[in-house]
């Protein structure tokens, strides 16, 4: 090896560096660690809510040392920033992908239209966008298009006063096109930004978010994340701050008494009409004209409206009534009825009825009545704002001082005084909420200072604060996937994550030195060197390291290995030559060195494609895939051989088996060709008749794909899943419930309300959520205590997890995974064309990939209703099948080398099938030790990972033991029978 002492050099300094950039880890980890047991000494288990509080002192703790200088003059927060990142998984956090409506993007710049080909196009745009994967605005200009004589250039749509600068009556649509998508690629460039700027103030260590493309959809991920509802409030507000006047409860007594009246008549009639309908179904036509003018939603009630109040709202106060928010649906329905609507005196006809603040723990909600006016634009609004604090009243609540520019000054100077010539109140609403309606004491209030208060804490106001400064959104913000990971499951993760990592390592340590003796030791050593390079790599990349991610990285040490077992192999066929043993180390190493770059080169095809088209952990996984290969690379080649050639270097032997293993495979001649139609045979029926069971069984679909919510619940003892799914389907509809992992564990998949994306459905389902497991939870539980916020590292009962996949992102997710599939066999043909120079070569790989992908496919279809956990066809599960056809190719390729290294010797009197055998049986020993190990690094990873990685590994399992087979009889017999000649070459050998 030449210049060995610079790459000696090279592999010590960056050993080094990777050392220190995994300093840093063990730093936080360690002080972390200390301010956990600080709490504990304090807060004892058996105080209330001991959990929070022993969180609150903990962040109390690290916040007061943070700057004091530890190791190495290292910081805690230094430390902190630079520590290798973990994932929502082992981390426990939030990861949520938002779109941001393109349609209220096009509205405001349209100005709301009321255009008939406007609203027609948006229509027609959002029913395609839930089975297209086209973005949003192209789908509309689309439907557009199909409208005839519709014109984007319209004074009505986009050549209005706002756009006039960029849009005028004489252009075409293609010239209108161009400026509108520049206006949406701002419009969600801006709300990334404002997304930002909330994240960073929220105060999330190591937050991630990026844009996804072009679609208006942006990822947040908040690792360590523990308050998710106060995330998703933050992450989801638009911040529409807007002031108006409101009406006085006396002023609306009268229409509150007529509209329960109204709703009463309305009652009594539906009542009536229903019992003639019973006694009279002759008269039922006339009957059914009538039943339609009466709202569905009224109840047989004395009192409809009324019934429902809680406590009056005071004459001259703001406050409507007050209701229990259970109710709010039903009051909703009630005051939009046209006959109650239409009782409003003249000068009310623009009001319009809003929510206030639900209080903290409260069960009750206050109704305002808004001044409302034909334009339905406040008199003033949140862009004024130039500045908002966090701060308390005079009484020494929770509030948020707010700073205007000159114009906000001027209006809400002239609204206060019409406020206090009026003794009225002027309402402070955010995103349709009314958050305070203050009275006006003291005249005319100049300067454009203003405060809001309400019945929120620290937080909250610090939250309102900050959405305030980073500005209003451009439009909403819909969770259309979310992953949510309670922090117990995330040490549950770490455990089984750090057992599976250690048992794999061991079980190599031991294989190889098995089999390998003293040289096997010096491939251990190299193997420790690997993971090294691939944790400080990922620490300093600042990459997020996975569950997925371990298992790459689990995966990649038998890889590694797999360089090592072909090297040596080399090395013992050369000193059966009778080469000495340094002749026989050289070109050994050399020999080799084709085949590994070749391998994994075709892996690294797949893990690039992984990275492309994955998401979330997917991504992980293929990172340090990726960058598993890389170190493999260079520490079995390098690392290896500076070992070995140092241990040599005193006229020392090196044995490369052990007295056991010294003789295995030795003269080994096996007729492969003349077997593979069997094996075709085998093959063709197994996969027919697992074709059979796709087609008619099906297969278990997760919501990566269907779209749909998911819950992973632990309960206090074990429950039956069956049990539990036909009580859950009463209030669910559609539901599905499975053991996960142990008999005390469910998780639970539903559909129902998956296309409601509003702000508050996620919390309405996980209360339904509650009220139906509610018998088999603790008695005393609290939504709070169930909710994923309200389970700590040591309390281990309620929700654990939660995902949400809505069905347009399913889709594009599904898309998504057939292209990756097909874009990694296209990249694997291509290059095994381009390296061997023959189409054989190819097809042949490219059918057993295929084999393989489908082989495993049909598994998951045969097997998914009898396992014991969990077959789900997911995200995972494609990249399962891509890391098959990684391994797959890269066992195949070593033996398409060495068919090509034989017919590069000259063995003129060899038929093709001689080749083809002779190089089959040459690198069995190869192929069956490397399967060995990376079947004992895979077991182990399958028995101890954990329950959610538990269907992943048995694909790579079952892909690893078909990719050998498919290898040897398959991928090589398609090759041998499609080479040219190859008949007629077997014919002289039997002739002969």
């Amino acid at each position: 090896m030449q210049n060995k002492g610079v790459i000696k050099l090279f592999a010590i300094v960056f050993g080094l560096v990777c050392i220190y950039q995994l300093s840093f880890s063990f730093i936080a980890s360690n002080i972390e660690s200390d301010a956990e047991t600080f709490a504990e000494q304090r807060i004892s288990q058996s105080e209330e809510n001991y959990a929070k509080k022993r969180e609150v002192l903990e962040d109390h703790y690290l916040d007061s040392i943070g700057e004091e200088k530890g190791f190495l003059g290292i910081t805690y927060n230094s430390a902190k920033e630079k520590e290798l990142n973990k994932g929502l998984d082992l981390k426990g956090g939030i990861n949520v992908t938002l779109q941001v409506s393109v349609e209220d993007i096009l509205r405001s710049l349209s100005n709301d239209s009321k255009d008939p080909a406007f609203n027609q196009a948006l229509s027609t745009a959002n029913e395609q966008q839930k089975n297209s994967q086209k973005d949003y605005v192209d789908s509309f200009f689309d439907a557009f298009e199909e409208i005839p004589d519709a014109k984007l250039a319209s004074p009505d749509i986009f050549a209005n006063k706002s756009l006039s600068d960029v849009v005028n009556f004489d252009m075409t649509n293609d010239e209108v096109k161009p400026v509108i998508r520049k206006k949406i690629d701002d419009a969600v460039l801006s709300a990334f930004e404002i997304l930002r700027q909330r994240i960073d103030k929220f105060g999330v260590t190591q937050p991630n978010i990026q844009r996804l493309g072009s679609s208006g959809r942006i990822m947040v991920e908040l690792p360590g994340a523990k308050d998710i509802e106060r995330i998703k409030n933050l992450l989801q507000s638009t911040a529409q701050l807007e002031f108006w006047h409101v009406y006085k409860a006396g002023e609306l007594q009268q229409f509150m008494a007529q509209a329960n009246n109204t709703l009463k008549e309305m009652v009594e009639t539906k009542e009536k009409s229903e019992t003639k309908k019973d006694t009279t179904a002759a008269e039922g036509n006339d009957l059914e004209e009538l039943l339609t003018e009466v709202d569905d939603t009224l109840e047989v009630a004395k009192n409809p409206l009324f019934d429902l109040v809680v406590r009056p709202g005071s004459q001259t106060g703001p406050v409507i009534a007050t209701f229990n928010i259970e109710d709010t649906a039903k009051v909703n329905s009630y005051l939009s009825n046209p006959k109650v609507i239409s009782l409003l005196p003249a000068k009310m006809k623009y009001l319009h009825f809003a929510w206030g603040k639900t209080p903290d723990k409260s069960p009750t909600i206050d109704l305002y009545a808004i001044k409302g006016n034909r334009e339905n634009e406040p008199p003033l609004s949140g862009n004024v704002i130039v500045d908002a604090t966090q701060t308390y009243d005079q009484v020494g609540r929770v509030a948020v001082s707010m700073q205007m520019n000159g114009k906000g000054a001027r209006i809400w100077e002239e609204m206060t005084r019409v406020a206090f010539e009026e003794a009225s109140q002027i309402a402070i609403v955010l995103d349709n909420v009314v958050y305070s309606a203050p009275g006006v004491s003291t005249g005319a209030i100049s300067g454009g200072r203003s405060e809001i208060t309400g019945d929120f804490n620290i937080e909250e106001g610090q939250d309102l604060a900050n959405v305030l400064n980073a500005g209003r959104l451009p439009a909403s913000a819909d969770i259309i996937q979310s992953a949510i990971v309670g922090p117990s499951l995330g040490q549950a993760a770490i455990k089984s994550g750090t057992i599976s990592f250690m048992l794999a390592l061991v079980l190599i340590f031991i294989f190889m030195y098995f089999y390998y003796g003293k040289a096997g030791l010096f491939a251990d050593i190299a193997l420790i060197v690997n993971i090294l390079f691939i944790f400080g790599i990922l620490a300093g990349l600042g990459a997020v390291l996975t569950l997925p991610g371990i298992a790459g990285i689990v995966l990649t040490m038998g890889m590694a290995v797999d360089a090592n077992v072909i090297i040596f192999e080399r090395i013992r066929e050369e000193l059966r030559k009778g080469k000495s043993q340094v002749e026989s180390m050289k070109e050994g190493f050399q020999g080799a060195l084709p085949s590994i770059i070749d391998a994994n080169i075709t892996t690294g095809l797949a893990g690039i494609i992984l990275l492309v088209f994955g998401t979330g952990p997917i991504k992980g996984f293929a990172t340090t895939l990726l960058i598993g290969l890389a170190t493999s690379v260079f520490t079995s080649i390098f690392v290896t051989q500076i070992l070995t050639d140092s241990y040599l270097i005193n006229g020392k032997r090196l044995s490369y088996a052990t007295t056991f293993t010294k003789n295995w495979f030795k003269n080994v001649h096996v007729d492969f060709m003349g077997m593979r139609k069997y094996f075709y045979w085998g093959s063709g029926i197994f996969l027919f008749i697992g074709t059979i069971s796709v087609f008619t069984q099906g297969l278990d679909f997760g919501v990566d794909f269907l779209g749909g919510r998911t819950y992973v619940v632990r309960f206090d003892h074990d429950v039956n899943a069956t049990k539990v799914e036909d009580h859950l389907m009463a209030d669910f509809g559609s539901v599905e419930a499975k053991t996960y992992g142990q008999d005390n564990q469910l998780k639970i998949v539903t559909k129902y309300r998956i296309d409601d994306t509003g702000e508050g459905v996620d919390g309405e389902i996980q209360h339904k959520l509650f009220g139906s497991l509610k018998e088999y939870l603790p008695a005393n539980m609290t939504f709070d205590e169930f909710g994923i916020s309200g389970n700590s590292s040591d309390k281990n009962i309620g929700l654990l997890q939660t995902t949400k996949v809505g069905p347009t992102i399913a889709d594009d997710i599904k898309q998504a995974s057939i292209w990756a599939v097909l874009g990694a066999m296209v990249m694997i043909f291509l290059y095994i064309l381009l390296r061997f120079k023959k189409w054989q070569y190819s097809l042949g790989g490219v059918i057993a990939l295929f084999h393989d992908a489908w082989f495993v496919i049909v598994c998951f279809s045969l097997f998914y209703r009898f396992m014991p956990f969990s077959l789900e066809i997911d995200q995972a599960f494609i990249a399962a099948i891509l890391t098959i056809i990684g391994y797959s190719i890269n066992d195949t390729v070593i033996i398409y080398d060495r068919v090509r290294e034989y017919l590069n010797e000259g063995h003129t009197t060899w038929t093709m099938k001689r080749t083809i055998n002779d190089a089959l049986s040459s690198t069995l020993s190869r192929s069956i030790n490397t399967t060995a190990t990376v079947l004992l690094v895979l077991l182990a990873i399958f028995i101890f990972g954990g329950e959610s990685i538990r269907g992943f590994m048995f694909a790579l399992l079952i892909g690893v033991m078909t990719g050998v087979y498919s290898t040897l009889f398959i991928a090589s017999g398609i090759t041998y029978d499609t080479m040219k000649g190859s008949e007629k070459e077997d014919k002289k050998e039997l002739e002969g």
